[in-house]
């Protein structure tokens, strides 16, 4: 069983990391992914060892909270609103607090009420005043923060309220200490109280952090944006009918085979099936493909897509969270909530990283303590170690650009089901391409008509006559063909079909036969006549049915599996890109030899049945290939679950999607090249995201212990602080340049 909850109190990769341990701890659990993008987590479990309340008690446990996602909930949600109102209150406590603060150094006005020795008591408990609301409406830090350290799973906000609280203890201390002085008529110790006080410091780390994390929120919310845009296609009511009347009606009123009109101009609220009416519909907002579809009774469509012309009747087959449109948001959110192999180093190091900061503080004070810096000098360089540490870089590394990949992709008609999908897509060489239905359109068509003798428009009339009777494929795609001559029927006697050779019948006392060459030899009849043009189409792996007359060879059609229009454009760019691309099919070796000429391919297989085609596919993996295999059928799902990344055409069966990573829903070789290149530009995303994390942490906190003193350079909490809230917001902006791809 899998479900999905929403967790609230995360703060930073360490939180991520502590849930998806405990979590994991449990007994039937058997996998659990936790997202500090979307502050969601999905668990597979064993409902017979556990269940849900089981598992938001032990999310409780860890320190945060839990609750299962709402099936159909219509929004994402977003802290962002309740972040810039705390912003705006500590920003409006701030800025009086760092003027009365630091003014003085800078030679800015102060109130002379507040300024000498005589007033440093009134002017700390000025401070203080001000920086009580700041830790009032940001307790949210001290909260979570001293929570999970007393749990021994510290987090950023253990970092912050430690770092804050001691600054803030400090100078509490430092208020009484000048009461003292005022007290003992020490004038020396009350103006070393008054010049170190730290409240400044404290109320700084908590207003520019939370500043820091609502631009993180800010810039979060706009990787979350193609998702939200896809749910809010969705239409909200539907025309239904009630008593042999339509009445609109609210979505969540629409139930499993019920009747709905569609209007021109109106969304299908639901996934149906026409039932009447004729109509051409605008899927680009789930496809992207741009040219409308026409529909007739019998037809599928799709929810949210957009009905053009004329009015349909249609009846609900999906709803709710079944629709196409709710399964592509929960791929793009699932997508998002995955990790990359690459990512688990960022893992492994978020799981350590808070004590070893914490670590680190404590030693850089102790040490600068000894060295004789005094005790002021070494609580700076404690608080600022802390401060300026950023677990939460490492947590959003790869999601941010999972969620914003995932989402461009499905903008596009390409549907990434796993972060591994992107990954494994940066490092294919190889595509191999089944032919039928991947290649081609899997609907033979006419290509050549040849007559033996000269034409005649009766002789027409009775093919078309013939073919019409027949279920067979390609009698239908003649029927097809000859339906332009504008032909009329003739009436037949003694009509016969036999299966797998051909069709018999009497017309005017003329003996008709048609079906393939060997039927009609096999009747006595001699090809002789057209023999170059046979042998010609068949060296073009054409497939011929010929028709004779009284044991005459009258005409010949060729057949052929057509190409789906950008086919041959697709490979020619996939070879310009460097892949080696390979074709499958169950052709002859000659057919496969024209194939391979005209799509100019770099190898073909032929004559594989559905069992060997993963065969080739472990051949060419023990070649030491990366492999992406293509394709749209049942007899697919092996050779796509054996590949290095599996991508289905969307037009193909249930089952080859569902073996599938990555799926196809325009049904278009294009958007094969399109996945790759949104693969490898994601992977670079992450990896750049990765370095920034891991490069700012190990150059900053070094540098915020000390180690450049010597030089003259120090970084005291405030920048400490600041240098904290844009390092993740960085990794977020890095992030969204993928909206910009274009493939």
């Amino acid at each position: 069983m899998k479900e999905q909850f929403q967790v609230s109190g995360m703060t930073c990769a360490a939180c991520q990391r502590t849930i998806e341990k405990d979590v994991a701890k449990m007994q039937g659990v058997q996998n659990v992914s936790v997202s500090l993008l979307t502050n969601s987590m999905i668990v597979e479990f064993d409902e017979t060892k556990s269940n849900p309340t089981q598992i938001m008690k032990t999310v409780k446990k860890s320190g945060y909270k839990a609750s299962l996602q709402k099936e159909d909930a219509n929004e994402i949600p977003d802290e962002t609103s309740s972040l810039k109102q705390r912003v705006i209150v500590s920003f409006a406590l701030f800025l009086p607090l760092m003027w009365l603060s630091m003014g003085e150094m800078i030679h800015l006005w102060i109130p002379p009420f507040l300024l000498g020795v005589q007033n440093a008591m009134t002017h700390a408990l000025v401070l203080l005043l001000l920086t009580v609301p700041i830790v009032v409406v940001n307790f949210k830090y001290y909260t979570i923060g001293f929570k999970t350290l007393f749990r021994l799973k510290p987090n950023m906000d253990s970092l912050i309220a430690i770092g804050s609280f001691a600054g803030l203890v400090y100078s509490l201390v430092l208020t009484f200490t000048i009461s003292i002085g005022f007290q003992n008529q020490d004038m020396m110790l009350v103006e070393h109280a008054r010049m170190n006080l730290y409240y400044e410091a404290s109320g700084a780390i908590l207003t520019l952090v939370t500043l820091g994390k609502y631009l993180e929120s800010f810039s979060k919310s706009r990787t979350k944006s193609e998702i939200q845009k896809l749910l809010n296609l969705a239409p909200k009511k539907a025309i239904k009918k009630i008593n042999d009347e339509y009445v609109e009606v609210f979505i969540e009123e629409v139930f499993l085979h019920d009747l709905l009109l569609v209007k021109p101009g109106m969304k299908i609220p639901v996934d149906g099936k026409v039932i009447e009416g004729n109509s051409s519909i605008d899927e680009s907002m789930i496809s992207g493909e741009s040219i409308p579809v026409d529909k007739k009774a019998g037809d599928l469509v799709l929810c949210a897509t957009l009905n053009q012309y004329g009015s349909i009747i249609i009846e609900a087959t999906k709803i709710g969270k079944d629709t196409s449109l709710q399964q592509i948001v929960k791929l793009v959110e699932e997508a998002s909530m995955t990790k990359a192999p690459v990512q688990k180093l960022a893992d492994q190091i978020s799981g350590i990283f808070v004590p070893v900061v914490i670590s680190i503080a404590t030693i850089a004070f102790v040490v600068w303590l000894l060295l004789g810096r005094g005790f002021v000098f070494s609580l700076s360089i404690f608080i600022t170690v802390l401060v300026i540490s950023c677990p939460c870089a490492l947590g959003l590394a790869t999601p941010v650009a999972m969620m914003v990949s995932s989402g461009k992709g499905a903008q596009n008609g390409v549907l990434f089901k796993s972060a591994a999908a992107f990954q494994k897509a940066s490092i294919i060489d190889t595509i191999v391409l089944d032919k039928t239905g991947t290649i081609t359109s899997g609907k033979p068509a006419v290509t050549d008509m040849v007559w033996a003798k000269d034409d005649n428009t009766k002789d027409l009339q009775v093919v078309y006559s013939m073919e019409s009777q027949s279920d067979h494929p390609l009698a239908k795609a003649l029927v097809e063909y000859l339906s332009s001559f504008q032909l009329s029927k003739v009436s037949m006697n003694q009509f016969r079909e036999l299966p797998g050779a051909g069709l018999s019948a009497n017309v005017d006392n003329s003996s008709f036969r048609l079906g393939s060459l060997t039927y009609l030899e096999e009747n006595q009849v001699s090809l002789s006549l057209r023999q170059r043009e046979i042998d010609g189409l068949l060296e073009e792996a054409k497939t011929l049915i010929a028709c004779s007359k009284d044991g005459e060879l009258i005409l010949i059609f060729a057949l052929k599996d057509t190409l789906k229009p950008d086919s041959k454009e697709a490979i020619q760019r996939m070879k310009n890109q460097n892949y080696t691309v390979v074709m499958l099919t169950g052709d002859t070796q000659k057919s496969a030899d024209s194939w391979k000429k005209e799509l100019a391919l770099d190898s073909v297989v032929a004559g594989v049945k559905p069992s060997g085609k993963q065969d080739v596919i472990l051949q060419l993996q023990r070649e030491g290939k990366h492999v992406a295999m293509v394709g749209d059928g049942i007899n697919d799902s092996v050779a796509l679950a054996s590949s290095d990344l599996a991508i289905a055409i969307g037009a193909g069966s249930d089952i080859a999607i569902e073996s599938a990573e990555v799926v196809l829903m325009k049904n278009t070789l294009m958007d094969v090249l399109f996945s790759l290149k949104l693969g490898k530009k994601a992977m670079n995303n992450v990896r750049m995201n990765l370095f920034w994390a891991f490069f700012y942490n190990l150059l900053l906190i070094p540098i915020a212990s000390g180690v450049l003193i010597p030089l003259g350079i120090m970084l005291n909490p405030i920048y400490g602080s600041f240098a904290m809230s844009i390092s993740s917001v960085t990794v977020v902006l890095n992030a969204l340049r993928i909206k910009k791809f274009k493939g």
